[in-house]
Parts: C-alpha cells; sequence; structure tokens
C-alpha cells in the first residue's frame, strides 16, 4: 500500500513538470531589422556561431628571384691596348692586387714604336728649346732677323705640344719613355681580386678583336656584390629604389643576407616579360660567389589596411561578404575588397574596420538566412 502511494505521488510530480515545461515560451525566430539578422536572446543557434577580430594589415612580401654579379663600380675588365706577344703572366685567379700593379708582360712592338714617339718627341723639344735661345742671343745682338726668332718660336710650340702629347700616351700605360724596350706591362688600374684570367704565355694579341673576346683579365672587390632581381609587371607598383630585401641561397639555407634595392629598370625584358630590379650585397664575409642564384623576399607598405581571416569572406554574385557582429546576436552583412589572401588571412582594403568582430564560423548558414529573410520581406 505504501508502495503505489509512492509511485502515484511520483507520477503526479512528473505530469507537473511536463506542464510546467510546456508552459515556458519559445524563443522567437530570427528576423531581418535595417539589413541586419537579429536573434532574440537565449537562440540556440547562437551556439553555432564563432567571431574574430579585425586585425590590421600585415607587409606585403614579394618573393623574386635573382642572381649575383659582379660590382661593376667595383669592377674592371682589362683588353690589350697594343698588339703584341704573352711573355710572362704575373698573377692567376684569386690574388689580390694593388692599383697600378703589374699582371702580366707583353712583348708589343706597337709599344715600341709609343716609346720611340716619346723619344723623338723629347730630341725635338730639346732642339727647338736651343735654338730659340740661340736666336734670342742673335736678336738681342742685332745679327738676326725678327721672322727668325718667330719661326723658331713656332717649332718650340709645336716640339712642346707633341712632346706632351707622346709622353702622356706613354704614361697612360705605365710606360716612361726613357728607353725603347717593347716591354708593356698591363697594369690593374684599382685595388680588389683577380677574378678572371683568360690569357696564356706566348699567347698573340690583338686590340681590333678584343670586342668579341674575353677579357685578359677581371679584377674586382667581391666584398660588395650586385644582386639582379626578375619582377613580374603586376609587382611594379609595390617596388620602389631604397626597400631591403632578404636574400637567401642554396649554399647558406639558415643565412640571411641583407641587400638594397638601387635601381627598377625602366623598360621590361622582350624575352622574359620581367622587369629587371638591381640592388647592392654587403659581402665582407666573402660568402657570396658571383653568378650564384638567390632568392629575394622584399616587405613592401600594404595596399589592404586590415586582414580577416580567410574563412570569414563569403563569396556571391561576383562579390566579397563579412557579417559583422555588432552585439551578441545581431549581425550586419557588409561588403568588402579584398586585397589578396595569404597564409589564411585576406587583406581588407575598405569594408571593416580593425577591432570589429566578424563571424568565422555560421557565415554560410547567414547569408542564406539572409536571403531568405530578405525574400520574405521583399514579397
Amino acid at each position: 500500500m505504501r508502495y503505489a502511494v509512492s509511485v502515484a505521488l511520483a507520477a503526479a510530480m512528473l505530469v507537473a513538470a511536463c506542464g510546467d515545461r510546456d508552459k515556458r515560451p519559445e524563443s522567437s525566430p530570427p528576423r531581418l531589422e535595417n539589413g541586419r539578422v537579429v536573434f532574440s536572446e537565449g537562440n540556440p543557434q547562437l551556439a553555432s556561431f564563432q567571431s574574430d577580430t579585425v586585425k590590421p594589415g600585415a607587409p606585403e612580401q614579394m618573393r623574386l628571384t635573382g642572381r649575383l654579379v659582379w660590382d661593376e663600380e667595383r669592377t674592371v675588365r682589362l683588353f690589350p691596348p697594343f698588339a703584341g706577344r704573352v711573355t710572362r703572366i704575373l698573377v692567376k685567379p684569386g690574388d689580390p692586387v694593388v692599383a697600378g700593379e703589374p699582371l702580366a708582360l707583353l712583348s708589343s712592338p706597337d709599344f715600341g714604336q709609343a716609346q720611340a714617339d716619346a723619344r723623338r718627341a723629347q730630341s725635338d723639344f730639346a732642339l727647338a728649346q736651343k735654338n730659340l735661345e740661340r736666336l734670342r742671343d742673335l736678336l738681342a745682338a742685332g745679327v738676326a732677323a725678327r721672322k727668325d726668332l718667330n719661326a723658331a718660336e713656332a717649332d718650340y710650340a709645336r716640339a712642346e705640344a707633341e712632346l706632351a702629347r707622346a709622353s702622356n700616351r706613354i704614361r697612360l700605360y705605365g710606360g716612361s719613355g726613357e728607353a725603347v724596350d717593347q716591354n708593356f706591362a698591363l697594369r690593374s688600374p684599382i685595388a680588389g681580386t683577380v677574378v678572371e684570367r683568360n690569357i696564356n704565355p706566348g699567347q698573340e694579341l690583338r686590340p681590333d678583336v678584343a670586342a668579341g673576346a674575353p677579357a685578359m683579365f677581371v679584377v674586382t672587390d667581391p666584398s660588395r656584390l650586385w644582386v639582379q632581381l626578375d619582377a613580374n609587371e603586376r609587382e611594379l607598383p609595390r617596388l620602389r629604389a631604397g626597400m631591403q630585401a632578404k636574400l637567401r641561397s642554396n649554399a647558406w639555407p639558415e643565412e640571411v643576407f641583407r641587400a638594397t634595392l638601387v635601381t627598377i629598370s625602366d623598360f621590361i625584358d622582350p624575352a622574359s616579360r620581367t622587369i629587371k630590379i638591381r640592388g647592392t650585397v654587403d659581402n665582407r664575409g666573402r660568402k657570396l660567389k658571383g653568378e650564384m642564384f638567390v632568392t629575394a623576399e622584399i616587405e613592401g607598405a600594404p595596399r589592404a589596411r586590415v586582414q580577416v581571416s580567410e574563412k570569414a569572406i563569403v563569396q556571391a554574385d561576383g562579390k566579397n561578404y563579412v557579417f559583422v557582429e555588432e552585439a551578441p546576436g545581431r549581425f550586419a552583412r557588409t561588403e568588402v575588397e579584398v586585397d589578396g589572401v595569404r597564409e589564411g588571412s585576406a587583406g581588407i582594403v575598405s569594408g571593416v574596420a580593425e577591432g570589429q568582430k566578424v563571424v568565422v564560423e555560421g557565415n554560410l548558414f547567414l547569408y542564406r538566412l539572409y536571403r531568405q529573410l530578405s525574400g520574405s520581406a521583399a514579397a
């Protein structure tokens, strides 16, 4: 009897509880207010949405390929100024040299002719000088005519000019003109390192074929190199002289070498359809080598003011939208201008501001609901 009363009491309590639950007010369906999708407080669908904060735009990073070359402002390529035969080579690739140091010796009849011209100019000048002094003395004594003195002065001026020309030509190539030995020393005009040698002992050289032949010697300062990069046309607006670049090479994969962009070409290469960019690289450690391939990472100012998660973007009808969470349960559909997607983040030029919250989970459901509610309102 006691058990039956307990069961009946429990059943009555269960029925009363069910009655109270049925009396609870149900949450109202979502609605559209001034273009916003609005959910009532406590709506269970709100648990399916997740938002993220709009962040400031990150610097754009361009990755270009290129190669290292000698710094032409610190490089000389030496060709023979005279025809002749190589009699001795004094340096080898890798040797450091100072300005004026001889690199090779040539036996050159053409250089011998230049030496002879200088010696003859010295003799002619000395003779013209003595003749001018003698006529001045004779004119002072009254035994010479003025026209003879004038002719002597003209001869002296011509001899002086010829001596200057012949002597300067010899000095230009490192000779003195005191002896006619036909021995020409090819000297380095700058201090640096010999990086190329393209002659052999006994080789005959001619200056008239130098244009189609490699240089006898290449001397450069390898402590600074040039980097030549190739860029596409669409990257041109983001490039400017003075920008910094991070260079990486396969030889040193863990190291970063700094470069500064110096010039941007004014034309597009017709073969590769790329724009040539030149920069300078500090190579005092001598780790980088000429003709080495490198990749460059260049950071530029972002065109996009802010960035959002790529998952926040809804593409429809050729446009991009996000849903901004203006308040709990209140979502505004906003059109945005997207400027590229990188590493899961989309750059936004306009449409949202830094610090706003945009929906990243459930935004497709929000868009379908927005379309549905908009259609119902229009009907």
